[in-house]
């Protein structure tokens, strides 16, 4: 039976990792920041291990559950053949400080990786498993401030340029030279510790000479590397992500400019506030910048070895107000409606839709208001508006048309 409730509010669940803020996600949503815990991520969608709740007549009801009710009537059957789920998870993300440097399998190395670590016995709640599910997570990201990020190797010549003129690293030149990005990297990632901190150590402690004297900025990994201990004072043993802030693309994103990072592509997110989304998985390979479970063999086993020149998207408009982010993969699409005063915009879904409110206020089909950092979800072929009262910003997740 096909639900009489077409359109939702949707409540999300927020995540409390270590590296998030204390203020931007709660006071987007409305709340009281809490000082005790990070804000991380704001999760919105179906994804098992923290679904959203959607608004029923007179309860909550978790949108996985709604979902699986009925999967044709709130997906499209055809989303139900291809994916058997709701494909994309969306976030809201706070980065305070940086995140792992990490790497995502494709789908068909996720699928061998989990069914391997499944005959291993490895429990899914493990802190050592790296696969949580069976599926890839290619994402795009959307800045919603000044944001910067890690993203792929540099090109062979800035590579050379770095070791060149990084007085503590030019030791690997030969290397490189000889072995290129592959050898480089495989060669730093399995280096003793000691060896490691012989290498790093001089060259954090002069990171953190320079930023303090205000000669370097964002854009030099100098500046990354002084952030990652200057708070803290610099430990004994120093973290071999460093040799990643040095090798990849220091990227900086501006509001309203998107990112997208696609199996194999090595990367981190370094500081400010996005949008995100992915494919339905929590699958990450990583490499160091974390506490969490590191596993070099995995990483390199699934790491893109070539040069990336970053593709910083300003998106394409499709329709008056809408501005489409393109990604090359069938599971989810991300657009930005932007309305003022008295402007409507009307759309039709092909599969369950996601929005948030980003700025001001809307009306959906002139009786559910959202207000900034409330959220909706909309079943499949649903007809709906959107009518903003002034100045309002929505980004909206969705199923590309199989």
């Amino acid at each position: 039976m096909e639900s009489k409730e077409r359109i939702f509010k949707l409540k999300g669940v927020v995540q409390h990792y270590a590296w998030g803020g204390f203020s931007f996600i709660p006071e987007l949503l409305g709340m009281a920041p809490d000082l005790s815990k990070p804000s991380a991520e704001y999760w919105m969608g179906a994804h098992s291990s923290a679904p959203s709740q959607v608004s029923r007549t007179d309860s909550w009801q978790q949108l996985n559950e709604l979902i699986s009710a009925n999967p044709s009537d709130a997906l499209q059957h055809s989303v139900v053949e291809k994916f058997g789920e709701l494909p994309y998870l969306f976030k809201v993300l706070d980065v305070k400080d940086m995140l792992s440097i990490q790497v995502h399998p494709t789908k068909e190395n996720a699928e061998i990786g989990y069914d391997e670590e499944n005959k291993a016995g490895i429990p899914l709640n493990a802190p050592h498993r790296n696969y949580k599910d069976r599926n890839h997570k290619p994402e795009v990201m959307v800045a919603l401030s000044d944001f910067w990020l890690l993203h792929g190797f540099k090109s062979k010549q800035q590579l050379e340029d770095t070791l060149q003129n990084t007085q503590e690293l030019t030791v690997l030149l030969p290397l490189f030279r000889k072995e290129g990005i592959k050898g480089l990297y495989q060669f730093v990632m399995e280096m003793d510790q000691v060896d490691v901190d012989n290498l790093l150590t001089p060259l954090v402690k002069r990171a953190i000479r320079v930023k303090k004297e205000g000669s370097i900025t964002k854009h030099s990994p100098c500046w990354w590397a002084a952030k990652l201990y200057e708070g803290t004072g610099i430990p004994e043993h120093i973290d071999r992500g460093i040799f990643s802030i040095f090798f990849f693309n220091v990227v900086q994103v501006n509001p309203g400019e998107a990112v997208f990072q696609k199996a194999g592509v090595p990367h981190a997110y370094l500081e400010g506030q996005n949008i995100e989304l992915m494919a339905n998985s929590d699958n990450v390979l990583r490499g160091g910048l974390t506490p969490k479970h590191v596993d070099v063999p995995e990483l390199m086993k699934h790491t893109l070895f070539e040069e990336v020149v970053p593709q910083v998207m300003k998106g394409v408009s499709v329709m008056p107000g809408e501005i489409n982010y393109p990604c090359p993969v069938p599971d989810f699409g991300l657009s930005k409606i932007t309305l003022d005063q008295g402007m409507e915009f009307h759309s039709e879904t092909f599969s369950l839709e996601i929005f948030i409110v980003t700025e001001g206020s809307i009306v959906i089909n002139q009786n559910m208001v959202l207000k900034k950092g409330e959220c909706a979800a909309i079943l499949a072929k649903t007809k709906y508006s959107l009518l903003a009262p002034g100045h309002a910003t929505v980004f909206k997740a969705f199923v590309p048309i199989c």
